[in-house]
């Protein structure tokens, strides 16, 4: 009995210390198994410190590959506060070196943390700084690639391309609209260390950065650079408040230049007020169109059948009565009798009062909204606004009326290019956008809507715009053997209490060119202006019209004899063609250059040279230098 009692012990004690064994062999294949990448990540996220590797932002650049924005290399410091043994002299020195108190550097040289990034001092430095710590060669201290965006045109496109923080994250623009794709993947530099922080000796890994994606913009910089400089110059001539230019494809809605005044330094973005730096005043700001819009009641006008514009006839009085109220035209006494193409060339805001009144409003409002007026663009650009239109369940005869010119009601810059591209380009509304392609994705056009007017309206009223600039307000834009097509505008600005602002106006110009194909359509508004007749014809369309001449100059146009002839007035600069007169004699120059002042140099009687040379085109009454032999 005794000896079964002690067998049956021995076979517990071996069940339970096989199941203890047991229970040990798989605890130990679950930890060494199951559990090894798991305990292994731990240890070696225990063990091991991440020095941070920055990856370079994406570049920005035109459309035709030019670099607009890119990065330059710096260099960031970074601590590893176990590491450093003699913290009173690390201390010291990098105080002197990064200009800083002791006491600051002390606090980054102490801090309870594996890393410690010194920021801001320690950030963005340059070689010669970098260097300088380097030599030092002091434990726990490291030197790490970094980047901050250079800007290669500062003010240059500032409000469309926005600007980037300390820490190259985008605030405003395309850097914050397009910061998860021009932002990259940062690298490491892994070391290994013991509980107290100290360095092992085992390999480094190093994990390469992956940099942001390129952006490629629809923007042509020459034409930006062109447009920046033409507004930038009448912007400081008058004293402007504010100023704003945008070039567009009307056949893609492709924007190839956009700028706004006042502009900023994206790498100095801190100095400016926030009203600056935040606001894209072409696709922002809302104001009364004046007689741009006029566009507009025109295209649906003639759409619609209510105006023949050679047979219709118009007499302005100066004025005309509409319900209670008399709205008048600019010129006070009258055009007399008119043809609508001239009621356009004169910018009549009766005629176009009872346009808009033969129209309706129903028809009038339905076109605006085709034409994209009162909402969105869509333009790929943060912060776009709006604009404001009548109620249409309020709209009275009055603001019928008003509307047909371009009064009482709010548009935005973006929004007026974008329908004006509809009218001129057969009807086709599209959604703007800047971005061409980011790395090999390419952008496509959109069309929002189709047919909006009919091909022959276009064709008519591209026609009329083109006779405006021959003939009419529009003339300071005319370009001589181009074919320019283009509205005035001349709006009174609405103050803070709801009332017309006495002599405060925004003097703009739109138009286009070939007037008969349009591939550019251009748009130049001055908030403002001083010491200017207040007129946009006076102000804008000079500007439109050296933009336009240096696009000429720049994809090489040619001549185009057959537009609208203009017929010169009195105040009007002539410009003429200096005839060959090389090898004349000195009778036979002077009867061919009449029309020009005429220096002769030397004593002979034949021409061998002259300045400006012959075929260039100078003003009518300049100073011809003629050298002769």
């Amino acid at each position: 009995m005794f000896q079964t009692k002690q067998n049956n012990r021995i076979k517990l004690v071996f069940i339970i210390s096989s199941t203890l064994l047991l229970f040990v062999l798989i605890k130990v294949f679950y930890i060494e198994v199951i559990e090894y990448n798991k305990l292994y990540d731990l240890a070696n996220e225990l063990w091991s410190r991440n020095l941070t590797v920055q990856a370079d932002r994406g570049k920005i650049l035109d459309r035709n590959g030019k670099i607009i924005v890119d990065n330059i290399t710096t260099v960031g410091l970074y601590l590893v506060p176990t590491q450093i043994k003699d913290k009173e002299k690390v201390s010291t020195e990098l105080s002197k070196i990064l200009n800083v108190s002791y006491e600051e550097m002390y606090k980054h040289v102490s801090k309870k943390t594996s890393i410690e990034r010194v920021h801001p001092e320690g950030r963005n430095l340059s070689h010669e700084i970098a260097d300088k710590i380097e030599a030092l060669n002091f434990d726990g201290v490291y030197l790490l690639k970094e980047s901050k965006r250079n800007y290669q045109y500062k003010e240059v496109l500032s409000h469309v391309i926005g600007y980037t923080g300390i820490d190259n994250q985008g605030l405003s623009g395309l850097e914050l609209k397009y910061d998860k794709i021009l932002t990259g993947t940062n690298g490491n530099i892994k070391y290994y260390s013991d509980g107290k922080g100290n360095r092992l000796s085992m390999s480094e890994i190093y994990e390469e950065p992956i940099n942001g994606k390129d952006v490629y913009l629809t923007v042509d910089l020459d034409i930006q650079l062109s447009l920046e400089n033409e507004l930038k110059n009448a912007y400081e001539k008058y004293n402007a408040d504010g100023a704003i230019g945008i070039v567009m494809n009307p056949n893609t809605g492709e924007i190839l230049a956009m700028t706004s005044m006042p502009s900023f330094n994206p790498e100095k973005y801190q100095n400016y007020n926030e009203e600056i730096i935040n606001r894209n005043l072409a696709i922002w700001s809302n104001f009364e169109p004046g007689s741009t819009f006029k566009i507009m009641t025109l295209a649906a006008s003639i759409n619609e059948g209510v105006v023949n514009v050679f047979e219709d006839k118009f007499n302005d009085t100066g004025s005309i009565k509409v319900a209670s109220s008399t709205l008048h035209c600019w010129k006070r006494k009258g055009h007399g009798l008119q043809t609508y193409v001239q009621v356009a060339e004169n910018s009549c805001n009766p005629g176009f009062v009872t346009l808009g009144l033969k129209l309706g409003k129903d028809k009038l409002f339905n076109y605006i909204n085709e034409f994209g007026f009162g909402k969105k663009t869509g333009i790929d650009l943060n912060g776009e606004g709006t604009g404001i239109l009548f109620n249409k369940d309020k709209i009275g005869p009055v603001e019928l009326a008003t509307t047909a010119f371009g009064q009482g009601i709010s548009v935005t810059a973006i929004q007026q290019v974008t329908a004006v591209s509809s009218v001129v380009n057969g009807g086709t509304l599209y959604t703007p956008y800047i971005v061409s392609k980011i790395d090999k994705d390419k952008n496509e056009p959109i069309i929002k809507r189709k047919n909006i007017i009919k091909k022959e309206t276009s064709d008519l009223v591209k026609y009329v715009l083109e006779s405006v600039v021959a003939n009419g307000s529009g003339r300071n834009a005319y370009i001589e053997n181009y074919r320019v097509g283009g509205k005035t505008g001349t709006a009174q600005k609405v103050g803070s209490n709801g009332q017309y602002m006495q002599g405060n106006y925004v003097l703009s110009f739109i138009g286009f060119m070939p007037s008969d194909k349009p591939e550019y359509v251009i748009y130049i508004a001055l908030d403002n202006p001083k010491g200017v007749t207040q007129y946009g014809g006076v102000a804008s369309a000079p500007i439109a019209k050296n933009v336009l001449k240096d696009i000429i100059s720049i994809y090489d146009l040619k001549e185009d004899k057959n537009g609208i002839p203009k017929v010169y007035r009195w105040d009007d600069i002539v410009y003429e063609t200096i005839p060959s007169i090389i090898g004349k004699t000195k009778k036979e120059a002077s009867s061919l250059l009449r029309n020009f002042k005429v220096e002769f140099v030397g004593s002979g009687e034949t021409v061998i040279d002259s300045s400006p040379n012959e075929n260039e085109r100078v003003k009518q009454g300049s100073t011809i230098k003629i050298l002769l032999n």
